[in-house]
């Protein structure tokens, strides 16, 4: 057993556990836990400095989390889009690959709520029909490999799927999307990281929702990737009372970009059944991306999106910088407030039809009235 498979064997799984850890009520813990899957590593439970911190509102699960009467079971209708279990095929050109069941930590936000943890729902037998349905599907050249959580799988495992992804012809480009680096950064060893190396051209998104997540072990492990020559990229859920403040959304950037990351998305949290204590409005997350561009870096600012209820993708969602177009020119407005004026290109004139008549006689032939 490895040293991260053994800290990962202490995580907090048990009702009794978790409600004496955070001074919870029993039965409460008891009849979340029998909905929605709990599990937190001891390491990412020692970020949780207070009750109700960021790191709290992640992790720690909440009774307003049974209200059953907003959001749904599947909120972007990826079982829609499902061929096979293991494949949601939405785009044209790239495919989602559930290769997992588990995660190292259950967030109370997820939008797979509905399968994570749940072995019947993401097994390893489908892993070989999700290889052929690619094989099968000359158009996907890029393949995100998700869950669950991909490193949750040993390493032998996980190679095994990286491989006969790598083995397809037509696939350019592999991604692997993971929020281990965060809750449990002892997972990404040398030993991990020396084996994707040989998979280029391989991406991973990883996914921080707060600066105090970036600590000195989750450092290690991003930079173990980035030593590898692993592009990384950030994918952050705008979520209430964690970073729904412009501040520290902009500080989460900044730190992300010093730990050799990307900031890529923004997600407005999606509309997810015992989610809606965490949701904020779209509003607060236009203010974010108001106080990031121009405000820092243009590396640190990612794309704001909401991947649409009823399967419609991810469509990105700006501030209003263009105030106005006309064929001469385009009004906009910058970070600070200021407006600015941009002259369109001057065309070719139009050249005029000719007209059917001197334009000194009516189309009669007789002069025009006085």
């Amino acid at each position: 057993m490895d040293d991260w498979q053994r800290l990962l064997k202490g995580a907090l799984r048990k009702p009794e556990d978790i409600a004496a850890k955070f001074g919870l009520d029993l039965e409460e813990v008891r009849r979340i836990a029998k909905v929605f899957k709990i599990q937190i590593t001891p390491y990412y439970a020692g970020l949780i400095k207070e009750r109700g911190d960021a790191m709290w509102r992640q992790m720690v699960p909440d009774a307003a989390e049974l209200e059953a009467d907003t959001g749904v079971a599947d909120p972007l209708e990826e079982d829609h889009d499902s061929p096979v279990p293991s494949i949601v095929h939405r785009y044209p050109d790239r495919c989602l690959f559930l290769v997992s069941h588990s995660c190292a930590s259950y967030c109370r936000f997820c939008t797979r709520k509905r399968k994570v943890g749940d072995p019947s729902k993401i097994h390893p037998r489908y892993i070989e029909d999700g290889l052929a349905y690619i094989r099968n599907h000359p158009e996907i050249r890029d393949v995100v490999i998700s869950g669950g959580d991909p490193l949750m799988l040993s390493d032998r495992r996980l190679e095994a799927v990286v491989k006969g992804v790598r083995a397809i012809p037509h696939v350019e480009i592999i991604r692997i999307g993971t929020r281990v680096p965060c809750v449990l950064p002892q997972r990404v060893t040398e030993k991990l990281a020396a084996m994707l190396k040989k998979y280029h051209p391989l991406y991973v998104n990883v996914h921080f929702n707060h600066p105090d997540e970036i600590t000195p072990e989750s450092s290690l492990a991003l930079g173990r990737l980035a030593d590898a020559g692993i592009p990384l990229g950030n994918q952050t859920v705008l979520l209430k009372g964690v970073n729904d403040d412009p501040l520290v959304m902009r500080r989460l950037m900044q730190k992300l970009l010093s730990a050799r990351v990307r900031p890529y998305y923004i997600y407005q949290a999606d509309y997810v059944s015992g989610t809606e204590h965490l949701r904020t409005t779209v509003e607060k997350g236009l203010e974010v991306m108001e106080n990031l561009r121009g405000w820092t870096s243009g590396l640190a600012v990612p794309y704001y999106c909401i991947d649409a209820p009823g399967g419609g993708g991810k469509i990105p969602v700006l501030p209003k910088y263009l105030q106005s177009i006309s064929e001469d020119q385009v009004v906009l407005r910058n970070y600070a407030g200021e407006l600015f004026v941009y002259p369109q290109v001057k065309g070719k004139p139009k050249r005029k039809p000719r007209p059917s008549a001197p334009p000194c006689y009516s189309f009669d032939g007789a002069p025009p009235m006085p």
